[in-house]
């Protein structure tokens, strides 16, 4: 049957919590891997994937007499970690209807109830993708095959699996406010939501679901939603990137209208709206993932929905995450629009705090998002490769857990990367990655070390209490210095440190100590050393059998009161009360 070409094709965004198989269900659809080459097998950008009538009538042999009138199905594969709520809303409000993918074995995950929010929000017709059936312990697989099919061969054990899972899925949704059955139980699909189950190792419910989204979309397109489209085009730019023999070129969601060469576009930049004319577009093949595509067919136009690569002059600065309009002599309503909408972009800057940079607009949002739920401050955030500028700008930051720079997949220009390698050059720490809640738990587990080095090297100067006894027959020499073997009684002896008689008489300085004739720094309690003491005679300002304390000043008692109580023990403890009671008779208020 002709397809009428300026019927549009429906947007399908498909949504749910990270790892419960997004992109693998689109995979088994398109017959591709692209979730093999995300990182971390994350999606972390909006990818766009024509699927056509005739593709979905192969796989679903039960269409062959259904009647048909849209060209087939844009499916949007939405980023999964909860960083993303931004960039899932947008593709909710750019979807005409949505799959909600549930692992059937895990129920409803955070960002499942994220999805769901957006979606009502949305007023998004939708339907629940159960996946991962094959997993239900003792599942016979029947590759390809509708669930229905599969469902009535196997064993009444695992039909009781699936039907208690798939209910515990109902009564989910039952408390959130939604009406829904498994799909086969369904008669008014406007009022109850369907769950089909599915998966996409195996590919069984694959049919079920697609005649289920094609119902839906003949039936929503036809009363609710525009289907026929010959407005100017509107869209949104996914990626800004060089290609060779190209140049410039922009990733473009096209959602609205028409595209077609030589038409005027006006897309945001970073500190304006830029207006050029369209010099060539590249669609991608059927089945194909846009952001992954290396093999283009060139046309004259475009029209929604639909992912297409758009060549033309000065796209250098444009942002990533931009809306692109066609402009048909409505030049100043359309620059006005964009700047409206790069205005309404979510960050929330700090007078104090990190820089970041992002590729897209979106991803520096859910950065932002991130980073503001974790209570991190953002001081710059930028979409863009990271320069020699904004390391010298990092290097400013007075807060020096704030002197870094998360960069976001996004280059690093040769001048900045020279920079980094050479700690002469710079002291900011980079860290670039291309999972968000990675690259921010990077961030704070060197945030949290370096705090810990701080606190440690803070109070490696300071004085410990402690409590030492004179040893009899252990006096090596009696003066110039003093040498005398000494017990530990309590808390830890450093060197170089004053001593002082239990009733707050100086007595001298210990320079240094010696265990089985090696010098060391330090000795617990119990320990048994020998010390040298400068300015003491042994028979006359100290003799054997004496307890003496480490004389500690004043303001390192306040911090060991106020700061250091609980990595004393408790012997340490006693030590330190011992001796601010003997100090604090002659002042009530030492060290206070």
């Amino acid at each position: 049957m002709a397809q009428n070409p300026k019927i549009r094709t429906p947007i399908v965004c498909v949504m749910g919590h990270v790892d419960h198989g997004k992109t693998s269900l689109l995979d088994r659809i398109r017959g591709s891997s692209v979730v093999s080459s995300e990182e971390g097998s994350i999606t972390q950008h909006i990818g766009a994937t024509v699927v056509p009538i005739e593709a979905i009538r192969a796989m679903s042999g039960s269409m062959e007499k259904v009647r048909i009138n849209i060209p087939g199905l844009l499916f949007i594969d939405t980023p999964g970690h909860h960083a993303f709520t931004t960039l899932r809303a947008r593709g909710g409000a750019l979807a005409d209807m949505a799959i909600l993918v549930v692992d059937i074995t895990q129920g409803f995950q955070p960002q499942t109830i994220e999805a769901l929010q957006i979606l009502r929000n949305c007023k998004t017709p939708f339907v629940i993708a159960a996946t991962k059936i094959d997993r239900i312990h003792g599942w016979r697989v029947n590759t390809g095959e509708t669930f229905v099919s599969s469902f009535a061969k196997q064993n009444e054990r695992v039909k009781g699996d699936v039907e208690h899972k798939t209910y515990e899925i109902v009564g989910r949704l039952g408390e959130l406010g939604f009406s829904a059955d498994r799909f086969d139980r369904v008669a008014d699909f406007q009022r109850n939501l369907a769950i089909v189950p599915v998966s996409a190792h195996t590919g069984e419910g694959i049919p079920d679901l697609l005649l289920v989204m094609i119902g839906l979309a003949q039936r929503y397109m036809g009363e609710e939603l525009t289907l026929v489209v010959e407005g100017p085009g509107a869209g949104t730019v996914l990626e800004v990137k060089e290609e060779r023999g190209l140049g410039m070129t922009l990733d473009v969601i096209l959602f609205d209208g028409t595209l077609s060469i030589g038409d005027e576009i006006a897309v945001a930049a970073k500190d304006d709206v830029v207006v050029t004319k369209v010099r060539s577009l590249l669609q991608p093949r059927p089945m194909k993932e846009i952001l992954v595509e290396d093999r283009f067919e060139r046309v004259k136009s475009v029209v929604a929905a639909a992912g297409i690569k758009v060549t033309a002059p000065n796209l250098e600065g444009v942002l990533a995450g931009s809306p692109l309009f066609v402009i048909r002599g409505n030049r100043d309503e359309v620059e006005s629009r964009i700047k409206k909408e790069m205005s309404e972009i979510h960050v929330n800057l700090a007078d104090e705090g990190l820089v970041i940079k992002a590729d897209t607009i979106g991803a520096l949002e859910a950065l932002c998002k991130e980073l503001e739920a974790k209570e991190i401050g953002v001081m710059r955030a930028e979409v863009g490769a990271v320069s020699r500028h904004d390391l010298i700008e990092t290097e400013t930051i007075k807060n020096p857990y704030y002197r870094a720079l998360l960069c976001f997949n996004t280059p690093i220009l040769p001048d900045a990367a020279e920079m980094i390698k050479n700690p002469l050059y710079t002291q900011v720490r980079v860290f670039d990655g291309k999972v968000i809640y990675q690259l921010i738990d990077q961030y704070v587990a060197w945030r949290d070390e370096q705090k810990r080095l701080a606190e440690q090297k803070k109070f490696e100067h300071i004085v410990m209490p402690a409590k030492i006894r004179l040893l009899p027959d252990c006096v090596f020499r009696q003066s110039n210095p003093a040498v005398v073997g000494v017990r530990v009684l309590g808390g830890k002896l450093r060197s170089d440190v004053g001593l002082v008689k239990l009733d707050g008489k100086k007595i001298g300085h210990l320079k240094t100590m010696q265990m089985r004739s090696e010098t060391i720094r330090e000795a617990d309690a119990g320990q048994e050393v020998a010390i040298s003491i400068e300015g003491a005679t042994v028979g006359r300002q100290v003799s054997v059998g004496d307890d003496l304390f480490v004389d500690i000043p004043e303001r390192h008692v306040k911090v060991l009161e106020r700061e250091m109580m609980k990595t004393l023990n408790p012997a340490a403890q006693d030590v330190l009360a011992e001796f601010t009671k003997m100090r604090r008779k002659a002042d009530p208020f030492w060290g206070k």
